[in-house]
């Protein structure tokens, strides 16, 4: 449930309000908004009695919740969450374009990506250092040495870097060198890893799963929130479907939904949804249309030498051009790039 403060209430009934939950074995999470301030009751609220909740000064009322996700509840936080880096904030008006190669393969291809995403207007590198791939014989990645290329990547453009994580110890290991961690499609309920996310003071951009509900997506939120991380992204990278045309189908849809449900800001990945090069403009420009928050496109210097998505990959020049024919819809949608 919420409790719903009224615009009157002073900083001693919240505190009232908040002592009540506390002392029945609860926790609550305070949401302060512009008009009116949230508590966020989490616990089995049989343990509460509404009636004495209701009689309490400055309590306006109480409104059930039935969803089992409750952090990442837009009605828990009705102000849109904003993901703060060092050189951008996603969530807010301007759009976040992350750009960079599915995979990290040598310094030099790094820095030659990064130079090509910032040149075209992307404010975050990303790169794989730690590929899950289908096969076991496929290229899984440099670890530790890609790593250290994306901080050095960063030092050199001022970028910030994000970077999938597939294990605990990728965790432990990648905080010491990216901005922001990735839980890629596959790993998106793998409780675990998202309990160890949760634990970092690192933004966090999960990918929904496979075949994954909306509202399984969100719990999957709510598990990294839960262990104290509030700053969660969220990406829609198309779901598995019947249709073969495209490497998965990018359900459009997804980001008017989380925009009715969840305050957290919401990316589009075009270069998975679609795995063809020649989809990925339409699809970032739906995506923008749609009110999404920014996009994730994978860019590498010379897409037919790429060891891992160079089909779904676009050269420097492709990207610099999408970024300038994304700017008018933006702009028609009330964003900036």
């Amino acid at each position: 449930m919420i409790i719903v403060m009224k615009h009157t209430a002073t900083p001693e009934d919240i505190q009232v309000a908040m002592g009540a939950i506390e002392n029945a074995g609860l926790s609550a999470h305070i949401s302060k908004g512009s008009e009116v301030t949230i508590l966020g009751v989490i616990g089995d609220k049989s343990r509460l009695s509404s009636d004495c909740l209701c009689s309490l000064n400055g309590v306006d009322k109480i409104v059930p919740i039935t969803e089992t996700y409750k952090l990442a509840n837009l009605k828990f936080h009705p102000e849109p969450t904003i993901v703060k880096l060092n050189n951008c904030e996603i969530g807010g008006k301007k759009l976040i374009v992350m750009a960079g190669p599915c995979a990290i393969e040598s310094e030099s291809q790094l820095l030659e990506s990064a130079e090509a995403a910032k040149n075209g207007g992307a404010k975050v590198l990303r790169g794989g250092a730690y590929k899950p791939r289908t096969s076991p014989y496929a290229f899984q990645g440099l670890e530790e040495e890609g790593l250290k290329y994306m901080k050095t990547a960063r030092e050199k453009t001022g970028l910030s870097v994000i970077c999938e994580v597939t294990s605990i110890n990728a965790v432990q290991t990648a905080v010491n060198y990216v901005d922001i961690l990735q839980i890629g499609a596959r790993n998106m309920q793998n409780f675990e890893l998202l309990k160890a996310v949760g634990k970092t003071n690192l933004p966090v951009l999960l990918k929904r799963g496979l075949s994954a509900t909306i509202d399984e997506w969100l719990n999957a939120a709510e598990y990294i929130m839960s262990e104290g991380n509030p700053n969660v992204i969220l990406c829609e990278r198309g779901i598995r479907t019947f249709e073969t045309a495209t490497r998965n189908t990018l359900d459009i849809s997804a980001i008017p939904v989380i925009k009715a449900k969840s305050h957290l800001p919401i990316i589009v990945d075009p270069s998975h949804a679609s795995g063809k090069r020649a989809y990925i403009s339409s699809l970032s420009k739906a995506a923008i249309a749609a009110g999404a928050d920014g996009l994730i496109i994978e860019v590498h210097p010379n897409p037919k030498v790429a060891l891992s998505d160079g089909p779904q990959s676009l050269d420097p020049h492709d990207f610099s051009v999408l970024m300038d024919e994304l700017k008018p819809i933006a702009t028609a949608v009330g964003r900036e790039l």
